[in-house]
């Protein structure tokens, strides 16, 4: 092969393959995750440990604290509304149709800044099903959590965060100083 080193293309090809899946609208686990409804769409185990597939719906407001993956890769794509998202120090209004990529090890956060934005988030490889479950509860409807539900405090984020191999670095928002430099220097949204 020319000497070159063939691309890898995630798990063994020979070890158990996942099965099918197709889940109509609506479907999936559905749980109250911080300030969002997340239905996940596609776990770990289903996916054979390549990716986790997530639907998140969240209000004006609602956001991610200031992270990164150490061992996964995270992308997003915005199904309705309007987002900021802050990836290693750069900030990107977004509207449905965008697309975000955050590689691992890079520091990000998210914020919807429209009254309400839905959007699939994937990591690869998979895994972060298991964090979300871990600081989430079943969501009783398939409605964003109400305002006056109690949201884990940051320290208890940041202590279950570790044992996925995430690092919480800061409060949910997007840095004011960056934020205010990158978007006043944008004329439109990222499409």
């Amino acid at each position: 092969m020319n000497g070159r080193k063939a691309p890898d293309t995630g798990p063994d090809p020979a070890g158990p393959a996942a099965a099918p899946l197709a889940l109509r609208h609506g479907a999936g686990e559905a749980l109250w995750f911080l300030d969002f409804l997340a239905a996940v769409k596609g776990s770990a185990a289903e996916m054979n440990g390549a990716a986790t597939v997530i639907e998140f719906l969240g209000r004006a407001g609602s956001g991610s604290p200031l992270h990164r993956h150490l061992g996964e890769d995270e992308w997003w794509y915005v199904l309705d509304g309007a987002m900021t998202f802050w990836v290693a120090g750069q900030a990107f209004p977004v509207r449905a149709g965008a697309f975000v990529y955050g590689p691992r090890g890079l520091p990000h956060t998210f914020r919807v800044t429209s009254p309400e934005a839905r959007f699939l988030h994937v990591t690869e490889p998979g895994g972060f099903d298991g964090f979300l479950r871990s600081l989430a509860r079943p969501a009783p409807s398939l409605e964003i959590p109400p305002a006056d539900v109690a949201l884990p405090d940051l320290e208890h984020v940041r202590a279950v965060a570790a044992d996925y191999g995430i690092e919480v670095l800061g409060p949910p928002g997007i840095p004011a100083a960056t934020a205010a430099r990158t978007l006043g220097d944008q004329s439109e949204e990222t499409q």
